[in-house]
């Protein structure tokens, strides 16, 4: 026994024998039982701060012949690592499957706020390469379809159109999150398992946001993803689960689906693979190559040059949204703090970062990188957008738009609705194909149609109506160009978007208006409105305008309406519909001004509590950006509803 007490007492102070012995039992649990049933069999010679575990041999052994060490060691294993620990994992596991952290590291960004990468260069490397990870570490839609075990069952959902791209990665991140031997363990340990995006606040938390969009969608949201759990998810992983016949760590709950939802949501990447990486050729393709390749090597010097993206002839990339791991502990760069200093990019022949089919992370050139956080850009980003997506705000975002819409359940009371609905039908979709792919951003368009538009319910009852633009986004910018912009710009050219249409009517008789230059409000949205706000003689004679023409096109349509009805209309509605908005938004959380107080204080709390109150500070931000922007845009309008009265008088 005191052999053993001078083993243990040695072993509680060589700390970097016990981090490593953890680390080899979870990245491979039978360690443990190997040594325990047969004493004589040498352990592996794992390096402990440059020293051999053989020559703690007889401290091992020792160790795991007594009962009561193998039980804490067990218990220790059930229990959550500590921070470090799971870091210290992670990395290893990132550089044993191939990639390469040549001038970063990746590190805890402080108490409670998540890891970050930060540069360990005093300068920046001659090529700005500071990161390189395999795409083999990538989970991908086709990485599941690949999956021995959720392989089959995907792939025959996916091709009868059961489930998306996205639905198979938080698929495949549920049931590797209980597998006990997940090749993935490293890394889904270090992910946070708790988000700050509305859809992880309480209810009261929740409230802050009453008359926000993001209420109504978040609560719209939940209630999807718990049905789509109920009826879908649930039972496919327990069937995924039994087919594996492995033991599970633990049962799948809801709560495990939501961090899928999120941990996608907040990580993924829309990914350029390599065309030849998701379609590799056989080697009789590769020998038939090589032959060609010989035959025309006197043409080598000039045919060499391509981008580390580019396939030489084999297609073009396939992009594919996914997770990287390592890349995605990058985090977006914002006002208050450092700015984007990186990109990452996609190297198909290791050019650029010595790995081929990789993906690395390339810093800006003249960039001073002594131990400071590497930030990428999520892109032009609204609050509205990084609160719903990814959790965190940005104070005075200048990238921050109003998004306002014309209410759905408002067309069961508009006249003549039939005819509207016809001359909708012609207008919007040249518009409809510039809006969505030109002006939102991708990530948006879950939240535009499918949260605040009820799809449905516009295709049976209003069919045009689905394609009409019933929202549009402000962006904050636009106000730069408006009636009080403080901008000192050259308004001579015109940044609106109706300066095609409405310098054009029917017969030129209605001339272009004065305030055209200074008008901040898109194009397809006062369409909408033009038609919406027709009275029924102008319906009359705009139909008797189109029926001089045998098939109308979306432009003499315009063209049709804007010379009977001019903007006046369409400007009263539009004062209507930010005066309902800001009324809405007053009523859910107060004033502006009320905001403004709440967040002075709540600027000044400790640091320590700053993070206990993050989501009602979020809320707050979002909302007090929502009311100034809505006053700013409602100001636009009424000065263009009392300049176009005068003109049209």
């Amino acid at each position: 026994m005191g052999l053993i007490c001078r083993a243990n007492l040695l072993v509680q102070f060589d700390q970097a024998f016990r981090f490593r012995i953890r680390v080899r039992l979870q990245t491979d649990p039978s360690f443990l039982f190997r040594i325990q049933s047969n004493t004589k069999e040498e352990p592996s010679p794992i390096r402990v701060e440059g020293t051999s575990l053989l020559k703690h041999s007889c401290v091992v052994l020792l160790l795991f012949s007594s009962l009561h060490f193998v039980e804490q060691v067990m218990a220790t294993l059930v229990s959550e690592p500590d921070t470090a620990s799971k870091l210290q994992v992670f990395l290893q596991w990132l550089q044993a499957n191939g990639a390469d952290l040549r001038g970063c590291t990746i590190r805890p960004c402080g108490p409670d706020k998540g890891y970050g990468v930060f540069s360990t260069s005093p300068c920046n490397p001659d090529n700005g390469v500071v990161m390189a990870v395999p795409l083999d570490l990538a989970i991908t839609p086709m990485r599941v379809l690949q999956d021995p075990i959720l392989g089959p069952t995907c792939r025959a959902m996916f091709e009868q159109g059961g489930v998306d791209d996205r639905f198979l990665v938080m698929l495949f991140l549920l049931v590797e999150s209980v597998r006990p031997d997940s090749l993935w363990k490293p890394y889904l340990d270090i992910l946070p398992r708790k988000f700050n995006s509305p859809l992880w606040f309480t209810d009261d938390e929740l409230s802050e946001l009453k008359g926000t969009t993001l209420y109504r969608a978040s609560i719209l949201q939940r209630k999807s993803l718990e049905d789509l759990y109920e009826k879908k998810v649930k039972g496919l992983v327990e069937e995924l689960l039994q087919s594996d016949q492995q033991e599970r760590t633990r049962d799948i709950h809801y709560e495990d689906f939501l961090w899928a939802n999120s941990v996608f949501w907040t990580r993924a990447l829309n990914i350029p693979m390599p065309h030849s990486y998701v379609f590799p050729k056989s080697e009789e393709e590769h020998d038939t190559e090589a032959s060609q390749h010989e035959q025309n090597s006197d043409h080598k010097d000039s045919d060499c040059m391509e981008c580390n993206c580019g396939e030489s002839g084999n297609g073009e990339p396939v992009w594919l949204e996914g997770l990287v791991p390592g890349i995605d502990f990058c985090n977006h760069g914002t006002i208050t703090g450092s700015k984007a200093v990186a990109t990452w990019e996609v190297d198909s022949a290791g050019t650029a970062s010595g790995i081929p089919n990789s993906m690395y992370l390339l810093l800006a050139a003249n960039y001073d990188c002594s131990d400071k956080e590497i930030h990428i850009s999520y892109g032009n980003k609204g609050n509205e957008e990084l609160l719903y997506l990814y959790g965190f705000v940005i104070e005075e975002n200048p990238d921050d738009y109003l998004m306002v819409h014309y209410p759905v359940e408002a067309l069961e009371h508009v006249t003549s609705i039939d005819k509207k609905t016809k001359l909708l039908e012609i207008q919007v979709y040249v518009y409809l194909y510039n809006y969505f792919f030109g002006i939102i951003s991708f990530s948006l368009i879950f939240i535009v149609i499918c949260i605040m538009v009820p799809k449905m319910y516009l295709s049976f009852c209003y069919p045009p109506f689905q394609s009409a633009e019933m929202r549009c986004l402000l962006p904050k910018t636009l106000l730069d160009i408006g009636f009080f912009s403080t901008c000192q710009k050259d308004n001579g050219t015109s940044t609106s978007y109706a300066s095609e249409i409405t310098n054009y009517s029917w017969s030129g008789e209605r001339k272009a208006p004065s305030y055209l230059n200074r008008l901040v409000f898109p194009e397809e949205f006062m369409v909408t409105l033009r038609t919406i706000s027709m009275k029924e003689f102008q319906i009359d004679q705009v139909s008797s305008m189109l029926g001089e023409v045998l098939e109308p096109s979306d432009k003499e349509v315009q063209s049709a309406i804007w010379e009977v009805c001019g903007d006046l209309g369409a400007f009263e509605l539009l004062v209507d519909l930010l005066s309902s908005k800001l009324i809405g938004l007053e009523e859910g959380s107060g004033t502006e001004e009320s905001d403004t107080e709440l967040l002075e204080k709540l600027n000044s709390v400790p640091e320590s509590e700053k993070e206990m109150r993050r989501h009602y500070w979020s809320s707050v931000v979002y909302r007090r950006g929502q009311k100034q922007l809505t006053k700013l845009f409602l100001r636009e309008a009424q000065h263009a509803l009392e300049l176009c009265a005068q003109e049209q008088n």
